[in-house]
């Protein structure tokens, strides 16, 4: 099958849960199709690693977007058109001329899109299209703007009216949406009675499955938490760790240390130092040094309370067998059983009684990141993924 993929990023380094999620499909997918890639790309130190890439392509084709998505054109350009900011900032003339000439030069069998917002190059076709939603992207720009003061909320509350409008769009025009969850799903569903979509989850990286359980100090534990802190979820998990679940911790626990890591976690993160926390920011090409983190980890925590999609930190660190504790929300979609697979807490009570209960039973440890593992194991291998992908493809071809 001749397959045209979009995505509004390039999908290495595997810095971030869409590169990873991309990344693993070409692989998968390159095995028995042929795939011609089509990415947006920020800087131009970027486009070296389309040389990686190449081993899963038959051809990459990398477009310019905005390098600063707050620079006044975009900003202008969502003020004064029917569009909201997102497709605005992520819109690249260059890739809707590539993406027009590519569908009048070659014959693709089918084209899958990655999140919507790459939907506006797409011009009029034949060809079906597969649009994979990650997230549902309005209710993560609601959660956003709850946060902010009352007078900056109410001129964004427009922005975000648009931004529901044009995705439910682009659901309807797409051949057959995709979500990553079960529950993703159902919330498309009430917004958008007429489409149905399937699931296609996410996945933990092949890298991440350990062979064996590493021997655990719980006596010294060290808790970790992994993300790109230029989501707003990741930054607040990140503030609500330092700022209010480790200094109740720290009264109920001896010698422990809170790790918290990522992209752009030194630029982002506006946080007091405190003693037994570390702060460190990771470049997207040094992402092997986070599968390091992973495995001398004794906890993962997650304290993530913004909308949508599956986290792939938290298939990571149970793949890694490392016992999560998260939020209901920070486990959504991903079929665990609180207490069986993963600790689920909600405040910050919660979360400390939670971290104390399973440091203080080896056995209860011992059961969560063995039943974690095997459900990852079981569900959550790109390899499974890849051929539901495929089973996609044909239904719509």
């Amino acid at each position: 099958m001749k397959i045209l993929m979009l995505t509004p990023y390039l999908p290495y380094p595997p810095a971030s849960g869409g590169q990873i999620r991309t990344l693993y499909l070409l692989k998968y997918l390159s095995a028995n199709h042929d795939i011609t890639l089509v990415s947006l790309y920020k800087h131009d130190e970027e486009k070296q690693y389309t040389t990686y890439l190449k081993q899963y392509c038959k051809s990459i084709h990398v477009c310019k977007r905005a390098e600063n998505p707050w620079q006044l054109s975009n900003i202008v350009g969502a003020v004064f058109s029917k569009l909201p900011f997102l497709i605005v900032r992520n819109f690249s003339k260059e890739a809707q001329a590539v993406i027009e000439t590519l569908l009048k030069r070659e014959s693709f069998d089918v084209i899958h899109a990655e999140t919507f917002y790459i939907m506006p190059h797409i011009p009029e076709t034949t060809i079906p299209v597969l649009l994979v939603e990650q997230t549902i992207e309005y209710r993560v720009y609601q959660h956003f703007i709850s946060s902010l003061p009352f007078f900056l909320r109410f001129p964004l509350l427009l922005d975000i009216h648009k931004l529901k409008f044009w995705e439910k769009y682009y659901w309807r025009k797409a051949t057959l949406v995709a979500t990553v969850s079960a529950y993703d799903k159902r919330q498309l569903m009430l917004l958008e009675p007429s489409v149905e979509p399937v699931i296609i989850p996410n996945g933990a990286g092949d890298d991440m499955f350990v062979k064996h359980f590493e021997k655990k100090n719980l006596q010294k534990a060290r808790l970790l938490f992994v993300g790109n802190f230029s989501w707003l979820q990741n930054i607040e998990a990140a503030e609500y760790l330092v700022e209010y679940i480790f200094p109740k911790l720290k009264k109920r626990v001896k010698n422990i240390e809170l790790i918290i890591v990522g992209q752009n976690s030194h630029q982002k993160l506006k946080l007091h130092r405190k003693k037994g926390v570390v702060i460190d920011d990771i470049p997207p090409a040094k992402s092997e040094k986070v599968k390091d983190y992973y495995r001398s980890a004794t906890l993962f925590l997650a304290p993530i309370f913004g909308p949508g999609g599956t986290r792939l930190k938290i298939l990571a660190s149970m793949a890694s067998g490392v016992p999560v504790v998260s939020t209901t929300t920070g486990v959504e979609g991903l079929g665990i059983e609180p207490g069986k697979e993963a600790l689920v807490a909600n405040d910050v009570e919660g979360f400390v009684d939670s971290i104390v209960s399973i440091l203080q039973d080896k056995k209860k440890y011992d059961t969560v990141r063995k039943n974690a593992f095997e459900l990852v194991k079981r569900q959550y291998s790109w390899k499974m993924i890849t051929k539901q992908l495929e089973l996609v493809y044909n239904q719509i071809t």
